[in-house]
């Protein structure tokens, strides 16, 4: 059974966010598609993600030197265990749809939180002498990302966002080469118009569900 991770990071619902009416679009779409999928929903807002903090590396020393759970702390175990569930579920997955807005250029801080939850060496990516090497071939990801202004290819503040950029580069040193992205912008720029782009974003979303 294919499992698809729909990873939101979005304090708004789909009447007040425009990714998120795209992602619910493209969610129902993917569902009447693949009945049979296994979907399973992560929405960052509502998700207990560790920061990299002392504990967690203290933690993670202690059982790189080969001791075992029972050697943590209670501050360490707790950590390191819910960091553990976060990164076996996103390995488990062979889709994954991230819904997210362009915030300061890049996205909202839970993402990176749980970037850095599932970005682990020996796990995800490993290092060799010729460089990093992606462990996660063969999986695909979808990046549905709403941004006010115009960001695209050839407008003047392309080189300004950073978020689909980051992403697009994690999941390439994972080794996930199938990523593609689907952009709702322009509607703070053009607020006469924000209706209408909101609306063919969703239908961009319906049509895209249906061949992921």
């Amino acid at each position: 059974m294919t499992k698809l991770l729909f990873i939101t990071a979005n304090p708004n619902d789909e009447n007040h966010s425009f990714s998120m009416a795209a992602g619910k679009a493209f969610i129902e779409a993917y569902t009447a598609t693949n009945p049979k999928d296994e979907i399973v929903t992560v929405d960052l807002f509502k998700q207990e993600i560790a920061n990299l903090d002392a504990d967690v590396f203290s933690g993670w020393r202690k059982l790189r030197a080969g001791q075992s759970m029972d050697a943590l702390s209670k501050e360490e175990l707790v950590k390191v265990s819910r960091l553990n569930e976060i990164l076996d579920q996103f390995v488990s997955a062979d889709k994954m749809v991230f819904v997210t807005p362009l915030w300061n250029y890049l996205f909202p801080a839970v993402l990176k939180a749980y970037i850095d939850a599932v970005a682990v060496p020996g796990k995800t990516f490993r290092y060799t002498e010729k460089g990093s090497v992606g462990l996660l071939q063969g999986k695909k990801v979808l990046h549905i990302q709403a941004r006010g202004d115009f960001y695209s290819e050839g407008h003047p503040l392309a080189d300004l966002e950073l978020g689909n950029r980051y992403l697009k580069q994690l999941m390439a040193v994972m080794g996930i080469s199938e990523f593609e992205g689907l952009f709702i912008e322009g509607h703070d720029a053009m607020r006469d118009k924000a209706e209408e782009i909101k609306l063919a974003g969703i239908e961009r979303a319906k049509q895209l569900a249906k061949k992921f």
